[in-house]
């Protein structure tokens, strides 16, 4: 028996050198998970939403609930608007202006417009082509990155809004 602890020292020396180390990698990891822990309880749960093909009106609900959050000023950077995007535009506080950036082939014309305004006041479109993804911007501090065009939402898995980038 001495003999085999005599030959196998160097082995046994190893085998205690990789417990050594498991526990203190044991020790890290039970850290870095603590700190994770830590942080979602110090901070609020994600805005992000996703609706599925035919969630429709939880899309747009959703949508409206964040346009109504504006107190001022409204801007939309989407390629696709249509009459669609000026329903959920249309459920904007009183003396919130909109301005929406889209291309210029979008199926929204210069009567739709000004019936818009006619009621609701304030909505402003200028056509552009330097830009892909779509955005929400609400009293220039609070921006969402949307998924969809608004006119899409809960059609054939669009994500919306969205991602708030920053407050």
């Amino acid at each position: 028996m001495r003999r085999f602890i005599a030959n196998n020292a160097a082995l046994f020396e190893r085998i205690s050198s990789i417990e050594l180390k498991q526990l203190e990698y044991q020790k890290q990891t039970d850290a870095k998970f603590d700190k994770v822990f830590e942080y979602i309880d110090d901070h609020a749960e994600s805005e992000q939403k996703i609706f599925f093909d035919g969630q429709i009106y939880d899309a747009f609900e959703l949508l409206v609930s964040l346009v109504q959050k504006a107190s001022h000023k409204i801007v939309l950077i989407d390629g696709y608007v249509d009459t669609g995007t000026l329903n959920i535009l249309a459920k904007k506080n009183a003396g919130v202006d909109v301005m929406i950036y889209t291309f210029s082939n979008t199926r929204l014309n210069q009567r739709d417009i000004n019936t818009f305004n006619a009621q609701y006041a304030n909505l402003t479109v200028k056509h552009m082509t330097a830009f892909h993804d779509r955005f929400l911007i609400l009293d220039n501090t609070i921006g969402y990155h949307v998924g969809a065009s608004l006119k899409d939402a809960g059609k054939i898995h669009n994500r919306l809004p969205a991602s708030k980038i920053w407050d």
